[in-house]
């Protein structure tokens, strides 16, 4: 008669279950790296384009420069555009998503600078 070994039976379905919620915990983790540095990446460009707009044409040009470099499924503020001496400035604010765009729990400022490009200045 073989002989059975008891007490290994099922160890792996149990370690499996036991390990999937953390993998998917460290997976939410990692994405929701990538979306704060995505952030971080979208408002620092929208604010430098916008600055660049401001430098050439002026305020309503910035604010269109930053509403048009950043979807429209990313919360953001409207921009602070605004002349400093010879540079021009614009901050942009992005909420920063949990998960995905539209579930926020913070923000993050983009800014840019641009030397004046207008007549006159």
């Amino acid at each position: 008669m073989p002989s059975r070994r008891h007490g290994d039976e099922g160890q792996v379905a149990i370690e499996f279950v036991g390990t999937v919620p953390l993998i998917l915990l460290l997976v939410a983790a990692v994405w929701e790296c990538v979306l704060i540095g995505y952030a971080f990446s979208l408002a620092g460009n929208a604010a430098d384009e916008a600055a660049r707009a401001g430098a050439v044409t002026g305020h309503a040009a910035c604010v269109a420069a930053a509403a048009e470099h950043v979807s429209a499924a990313w919360d953001m503020g409207p921009p602070h555009c605004r002349e400093s001496g010879d540079i021009y400035k614009a901050t942009v604010t992005l909420k920063i998503p949990v998960l995905f765009p539209g579930l926020n729990f913070g923000s993050i400022d983009g800014t840019g600078g641009a030397a004046m490009e207008r007549e006159g200045n």
